[in-house]
């Protein structure tokens, strides 16, 4: 009877399910996108946009957390969880922009910065490169903008008894979080290099052992 797969240590065991918790909640945070949208231009309703946009910030950690713990990796949310993490912040940020509820110059630095790291991203997986993990200080650059968009949002609401403090708050977030978030792009270079190299090995060890 056969034992299972061994796991070198701090290996995580990965499953071909698609029905798993963790899966579950990444699409529910992705659900949540047009309600965002809804309250943001139908509704005009920029403090409820602004807590929702920072509740399916706060819960960036969740998904994984939930798969790790309970064991529940998947080949399926090893995909989906940061492509949903790409496209909240995308179509979040985004939608602020269109609204002019943030400060033009730091979104376009934002935006530029998401956008060469996707499709750098796009076009080392294309070359065939291994995957490359998030590293801290991206993750921390993006929890920090996560953050300082939906403060730029309150600040922006008249209403809001605390709107002059939600403004002072996001750039306290938004300053560390774009530093922090074109330092991780600037890391990114040498680890993607060397991803591609990786990558390139071992497809030309597999083609050696196929001819072999």
């Amino acid at each position: 009877m056969s034992a299972g797969p061994v796991l070198e240590p701090g290996e995580e065991e990965v499953s071909d399910r698609i029905l798993t918790a963790p899966n579950l909640i990444t699409l529910v945070r992705l659900a949540c996108l047009p309600l965002f949208l809804y309250l943001l231009f139908t509704r005009d309703n920029p403090a409820g946009a602004a807590l929702l946009l920072a509740a399916l910030g706060a819960t960036d950690w969740v998904d994984g957390y939930v798969a790790r713990r309970f064991h529940q990796v998947s080949t399926v949310g090893k995909v989906l969880d940061p492509v949903a993490d790409r496209l909240l912040f995308f179509v979040g940020v985004g939608a602020i922009v269109i609204d002019g509820r943030a400060p033009a110059w730091f979104s376009v630095l934002v935006l530029a910065r998401e956008l060469f790291v996707s499709v750098a991203v796009l076009v080392l997986a294309a070359l065939g490169a291994k995957r490359i993990d998030v590293t801290w200080f991206g993750k921390a650059g993006t929890f920090c903008l996560m953050f300082a968009f939906p403060l730029f949002l309150a600040g922006s609401d008249p209403n809001l008894g605390v709107a002059d403090l939600a403004t002072y708050a996001a750039w306290g977030f938004g300053v560390p979080g774009l530093v922090l978030s074109y330092y991780a792009a600037v890391l990114y270079v040498p680890l993607g290099l060397k991803a591609l190299r990786d990558g390139r090995a071992a497809r030309r060890a597999g083609l050696v052992e196929e001819a072999s």
